[in-house]
């Protein structure tokens, strides 16, 4: 590679690294073993999500010397840090989740401040759990440095009396055994055996889901991001990782010359054809608005609407990711879709190529169920779908991938619950009815705050059985892990008035996963007339980061984001 391309004067770390000025920065450099010639060497900040705190981020500080090799080996100087992880299956089913999605903007902003702090050239960004996936992809577009996202792979399904299990029969299992389907044994074996390895959950749900976002968006490098965490094939992939980042310096790639509108549409479009987790309608367009493109809810409904379902993964289908990559991984997904007209071929990645020439060489493999070719696919409407109606005139959104036909449509009387724990007592307790439809509210972004997932909930009505005899609609989010007829994502939320928060218990809920309808059987002027009467609720969050997440977090349709984003830039650290 041309030396000529590292010219300091172009690149950030001039500020910390050049003449006779920063003689007490180069100092430091030197403490800590550095050479002259590395610290002429331009700076790339790996980012690691790396914590204890749960399978997904355990690995991810090995494969982060990996990449580190790599891009000493294309004579770059790595400069590895940690950000914060919270990860949801620990967080789950209690206040603990209020602060899963606030951690993806603290993700986005610490990984920001280091790298402005510091300023380093460019970004290798490693990550596990659900939220830092995007909280890191958020980071790389924010800064426009050229940047590399790295997965840290999905775990490995367990094995359960001879069949394949994810955490999502846990779940489940919860719900049995509140009925006395499950006894005390089966369900500690359960716990027992579900997780098997470090990685990410192993099924579609929103890190596999994000993880495949990431290849088709073109942040990844192909194939990289359907390897499960214990494959040793992992380090390969990062430390080239490492050596490809040293070339999109060379070449000035970057995020946003990816990150364009047809990119985000790619990647919607794959989220709806691996049925893949709901939460992608929250975290495409807060990536898009770090980039200052305009691509809300709406436009990712619309998307979804024309997208093909064709990769039969759980939670909705038979496989999980493992199952996916040893048949052809995600650029089997993206081939079939590209083949047959859904993808745009000509979108840039950091390859340094096209989609199409990424996708030129992989053959299509006829020897395998788990990606249907787009021209025969599972269904004809994508694994997920976009609602709106007079309950919703924000959207809200549903996954539908493995749901039959007739049960995507659902009419039925409000249940009304303010939060998710009391919606939690009641299933347990069965103290609803089948054909009720479930309304968990003030669990949005301000009103949580924070917007929880409902994993808990929606499991254990699904292992009560119930999952196709009630319905479930929330101001909040779920799981990838959930099915049945569950709508998250409505909006407005009850907390700024939205008419979710009007509802009252017996009112008749309309849903219609066909036609995109989410509707209450009430009109204007009831509705307005409730308005005048409802009042602001307040939560017990009056200090501290919950707080401060509620006074500038935006509503669920324009990604739940805390600031102007990219449209209000008048630089980019890039160019400082």
């Amino acid at each position: 590679m041309d030396a000529r391309v590292f010219d300091k004067s172009k690149l950030p770390s001039r500020h910390v690294s050049v003449g006779p000025a920063r003689a007490p920065h180069r100092s430091y450099y030197y403490a800590m073993g550095m050479t002259a010639k590395q610290i002429a060497q331009p700076f790339v900040g790996v980012a690691s999500c790396w914590n204890e705190a749960a399978p997904c981020n355990i690995a991810l500080m090995r494969q982060a010397q990996a990449v580190k090799k790599g891009v000493a080996s294309a004579n770059g100087t790595p400069r590895e840090f940690c950000t914060i992880t919270v990860t949801d299956g620990i967080a789950m089913g209690h206040q603990g989740m209020k602060s899963s999605l606030a951690s993806r903007e603290v993700i986005a902003d610490s990984v920001e401040l280091t790298m402005r702090g510091h300023c380093y050239d460019a970004l290798v960004g490693l990550a596990g759990c659900d939220k830092s996936l995007p909280g890191m992809m958020m980071a790389m577009v924010r800064l426009n440095v050229p940047s590399i996202f790295i997965y840290g792979g999905s775990i490995l399904p367990g094995n359960f009396k001879g069949r394949p299990v994810t955490v999502q029969d846990v779940f489940e299992a919860v719900g049995k055994h509140s009925v006395g389907a499950m006894s005390d044994e089966d369900l500690k074996e359960l716990e027992e055996v579900a997780c098997p390895s470090s990685g990410s959950c192993g099924a579609q749900f929103t890190a596999n889901t994000m993880a495949t976002v990431a290849e088709a968006i073109g942040l990844a490098l192909p194939y990289s991001c359907g390897a499960p965490a214990p494959y040793d094939v992992r380090d390969t992939f990062c430390y080239t990782a490492g050596e490809m980042v040293m070339e999109l310096i060379a070449r000035n790639i970057r995020p946003r010359d990816i990150v364009t509108r047809k990119a985000l549409e790619n990647a919607a479009m794959v989220v709806a054809a691996s049925g893949g987790s709901t939460n992608a309608a929250l975290h495409l367009p807060a990536i898009a608005h770090e980039c200052g493109i305009d691509f809300d809810l709406f436009a990712v409904a619309e998307i979804f609407k024309k997208t093909p379902y064709v990769a039969d993964l759980k939670p909705g289908g038979k496989y999980v990711a493992k199952d996916m990559f040893e048949v052809g991984g995600i650029p089997l997904l993206m081939k079939t879709l590209l083949d047959h007209g859904y993808l745009h071929g000509d979108c840039m990645t950091v390859t340094g190529r096209t989609i199409a020439e990424n996708l030129a060489s992989v053959k299509w493999n006829d020897q395998q169920d788990v990606v249907y070719p787009a021209n025969k696919p599972i269904t004809q409407t994508g694994g997920v779908v976009g609602l709106e109606g007079n309950l919703a005139p924000e959207g809200a959104i549903v996954k539908i991938a493995g749901m039959p036909q007739e049960s995507l449509v659902f009419t039925g009387p409000a249940r009304c619950f303010d939060c998710e724990e009391d919606a939690f007592k009641a299933v347990t307790n069965r103290d609803y009815q089948v054909g009720d439809v479930l309304v968990i509210r003030y669990e949005g972004p301000k009103g949580g705050p924070g917007m929880r997932e409902m994993l808990a909930t929606t499991a254990a009505l699904y292992g009560q059985g119930m999952g196709d005899k009630v319905a479930l609609i929330t101001d909040g989010r779920f799981s990838g892990a959930t099915r049945g007829f569950c709508v998250g994502h409505v909006g407005p939320e009850a907390a700024v008035g939205g008419p979710i928060g009007l509802l009252r218990d017996g009112d008749i809920i309309e849903l219609d996963a066909i036609t995109g309808k989410l509707a209450v059987r009430l009109s204007d002027a009831e509705l307005e007339a409730r308005r005048k009467a409802w009042t602001p609720r307040q939560t017990d969050y009056r200090s501290g980061a919950l707080w401060k997440y509620a006074q500038t977090v935006g509503s669920a349709k324009g990604g739940a984001v805390t600031h102007p984003g990219g449209a209000a830039e008048t630089q980019c650290y890039a160019d400082i």
